[in-house]
């Protein structure tokens, strides 16, 4: 039978937009899924550094900055280098989802997004053997 992780599982969301979060966030808190949230790569980072989330959703376009950057430099913090990311973005960007893949985006979901498609590919990335391992790592 498929069903959720049964740990407290923590997303973070980064977005320079306080609305794309609140987006985001509430979808996510449907389905019981914990969420800290950043406006700027300084909070991303501090988040990372009080504790390690299951999985980021970044926006790519963030104010003066970009997300594919600033997930590539989270992946150097202790226990982020296998953390899955997804991608948002409501900016037109040629090949953009090259480039997601490339910054090691697992999906890329464009805005505005159908909430139960974000949930759809949450719950597949934080099933993915990797994080599964990194979650039942302290159970073995």
């Amino acid at each position: 039978m498929h069903g959720r992780i049964p740990t407290t599982t923590t997303i973070l969301i980064i977005d320079d937009e306080t609305s794309a979060i609140d987006d985001v966030a509430h979808a996510l808190r449907l389905t019981d899924y914990a969420c800290q949230w950043a406006t700027s790569e300084t909070e991303a980072v501090e988040c990372v550094r009080r504790a390690t989330p299951d999985l980021v959703v970044s926006d790519i376009d963030l104010a003066g900055s970009s997300g594919l950057e600033l997930c590539q430099q989270l992946r150097q913090y202790p226990g982020m280098a296998d953390v899955p990311v997804i991608f948002i973005s409501g900016a037109q960007i040629p090949d953009v989802v090259r480039q997601a893949r490339m910054a090691g985006g697992v999906y890329f979901l464009r805005k505005p997004f159908d909430p139960e498609v974000l949930i759809e590919l949450v719950d597949k990335a934080l099933w993915m053997p990797h994080v599964l391992r990194r979650q039942l790592q302290p159970c073995l």
